[in-house]
């Protein structure tokens, strides 16, 4: 298809232009390219395709400042401006709720923007692979690769490839030093990269986390088997390479892995050099985040979104609130010294652990936290025996909540529902249930995730007066 005029932005970050009655997502877009589009993928409503030559670009359109946009699969949005891509979440949010939930709320708030729009994560995961991803240009280029070993991010649809990443915006420069550095001494002393296909490899993930305390942990995965003496010399090397080389990691720590995935929850994971946590503070709170924890990954406007959430929620101190979705327990310990008691619920228990130590941290002795699943958990017996709600703040995940969830909720009969969501969609799914006890006061998007197309939304809820 030739000379295509890109016309809008989807929901899911892809740009739109329309051929002969069908919508087709192109990535890597902007409204106002008119681009020659190669089909991928083709249904009878719809189809996808890629820009193979630009014959204009949009007045729109800025200039990427990643070296690896449009092949690590991340920061899709980089070529739209940051004032674009609030425009375009907005209207995300808006289109989510009220085509799917058929919301009619009475206040609709601009969305937060970021202050940083690079540089804002606290936290990334590299991957080592011995199956690097090439690059068109590097194909094209005849150049033979002495290694096909990489460290950097998984190529979407190739899951055993990963991209070799050389820069990553996203974080402190720290990223960039350590990773680079672990991988030039892991080529130079001849360390094995991951084989994903035939599990084995001894180097196979790395975990880096930042604190706005100025703290870096570093949690580095091997794979190798006990008794493997060789493997463990390589791999306790490499550790005190890190320690002596890099002063500022503050958490050094290495989880033995050698399971069929990278998720570290059941696994123990040993502290080589410092501590095993690091801290982060919001307001006059200090919160212990270990390797294992939960935490929002943007943490300056994490400060922003639970703002609005404590706002929202409208606390004087005699308040019994629920925290659905308590994670680590942030929202609760931050809301706890405006209301009477703080109930929080979650599924994983180490989140809990850490809920309750971090309560105990901060001195704050009005909240109770427990764990397990949500739809069984939140039962009228649970609510007899830990008190009425007086506000329910949920932040649940992407699939938003189980529908027994949202009747317990309604059975409940708050006076207020403070609905934090990762995902308008299934955001607008649920409010559409609650719309039928509760009206819908306000909207507040708020930007977490800057050159990509996520977004977090805040609806307030209150109880309708009959």
């Amino acid at each position: 298809m030739e000379q295509i005029e890109i016309t809008g932005v989807a929901a899911e970050g892809k740009a739109i232009a329309r051929v002969d009655g069908r919508v087709v997502f192109v990535p890597y877009c902007v409204p106002g390219d008119v681009v020659d589009l190669q089909v991928t993928r083709k249904k009878q409503s719809f189809m996808e395709a890629t820009a193979v030559r630009f014959h204009k670009h949009s007045e729109m359109r800025t200039e990427p400042f990643c070296p690896h946009f449009g092949v690590c699969g991340g920061c899709k949005w980089q070529c739209l401006p940051y004032s674009e891509q609030l425009h375009y979440k907005e209207q995300q949010v808006r289109d989510a709720l009220v085509r799917i939930g058929h919301v009619d709320a009475r206040e609709w708030l601009p969305i937060l923007g970021s202050r940083e729009d690079r540089r804002y994560r606290n936290k990334l995961e590299f991957g080592f692979s011995n199956k690097r991803w090439l690059t068109r240009e590097e194909v094209e280029s005849g150049e033979n690769f002495t290694t096909m070993d990489a460290l950097g991010f998984h190529i979407p649809g190739a899951f055993d490839k990963i991209l070799d990443i050389k820069e990553c915006s996203l974080m402190d420069d720290v990223n960039n030093r350590l990773r680079n550095g672990i991988r030039d001494y892991a080529l130079s002393h001849h360390l094995t990269f991951f084989d994903l296909r035939r599990q084995e490899g001894l180097l196979r993930n790395m975990m880096l986390r930042t604190s706005a305390t100025g703290e870096v942990m570093l949690v580095l995965q091997f794979c190798y088997h006990e008794g493997d003496t060789l493997s463990e010399a390589q791999a306790q090397a490499l550790m005190t390479y890190v320690h002596e080389a890099f002063p500022e990691v503050s958490s050094l720590l290495y989880v033995i892995n050698t399971k069929a995935n990278d998720t570290i929850g059941d696994l123990e994971v040993k502290t080589f050099s410092g501590t095993p946590f690091i801290y982060e503070t919001m307001e006059d709170l200090r919160f212990k985040v270990g390797p294992k924890s939960f935490y929002q990954t943007n943490t300056e406007q994490a400060y922003e979104l639970y703002k609005v959430v404590r706002e929202f929620a409208a606390l004087t101190g005699k308040e019994h609130v629920y925290d659905l979705y308590t994670g680590t327990g942030t929202i609760a310990n931050f809301v706890a010294r405006k209301a009477a008691m703080v109930v929080g619920i979650e599924y994983v228990p180490e989140a809990i652990g850490d809920a309750k130590e971090n309560a105990q941290l901060n001195g704050i002795g009005n909240t109770r936290f427990y764990a397990g699943d949500m739809k069984d958990i939140l039962t009228p017996d649970f609510i007899l025996e830990n008190g009425q709600p007086d506000v329910i703040i949920t932040d649940p995940p992407r699939a938003g909540m189980h529908p027994d969830v949202v009747k317990t909720i309604m059975a409940a009969s708050p006076e207020r529902i403070v609905y934090v969501s990762c995902n308008p969609a299934t955001q607008a799914r649920d409010l559409q249930v609650l719309a039928e006890d509760y009206d819908i006061l306000r909207i507040q998007p708020v930007d977490m995730f800057p050159q990509t197309h996520h977004v977090e939304n805040v609806a307030l809820l209150e109880k309708r007066r009959n």
